[in-house]
């Protein structure tokens, strides 16, 4: 039997500053921008920690801690890519990604391809093995009041 492992991951910022938002490395014009220490690409985050997971690599925040200097503004499609060489490094391909972003108004349908297109070549796998959809709260809690979005995450890797 092969190895094949899942893993999931979340992560969430708040808004706030200037825009862009940017998800899955495609910056989207909003009143607001998101408040992190990288460039707070919630979409990425959420990927990187579920591909970590399934390779039993720990978390996004063991390998980037939002407290080191090489954090401060980081591109978090090069994250990406330092978490999918160390998973390829380890012998496992990447089968799947599929990633949903959680906000109430940022609108992602305009820029799905190019998502898509992001995150498989950072992840130097297909692009027909990348999903991102999108769904609001409907009013509902933080993001629902607009304060923030997030992004969950499943990837299957094989060996």
């Amino acid at each position: 039997m092969s190895d094949v492992r899942t893993g999931v991951g979340y992560d969430a910022h708040a808004f706030g500053g200037d825009g862009p938002v940017v998800l899955c490395g495609v910056p989207i014009e909003h009143s607001s921008g998101v408040v992190g220490t990288s460039d707070a690409d919630v979409a990425v985050h959420a990927v990187c920690d579920a591909l970590l997971g399934a390779a039993a690599f720990g978390d996004l925040g063991q390998h980037f801690p939002s407290i080191a200097e090489s954090s401060i503004d980081a591109d978090s499609l090069e994250m990406l890519t330092t978490c999918a060489d160390m998973v390829h490094s380890d012998g496992y391909s990447i089968a799947s990604v599929d990633v949903t972003i959680i906000a109430q108004e940022v609108m992602i349908n305009p820029h799905r391809e190019q998502m898509r297109m992001k995150l498989a070549e950072a992840a130097s796998m297909p692009v027909e093995r990348v999903s991102v959809k999108a769904t609001t709260t409907d009013h509902l809690g933080w993001i629902g009041r607009k304060e923030g979005l997030a992004a969950h995450a499943v990837v299957t890797v094989a060996r």
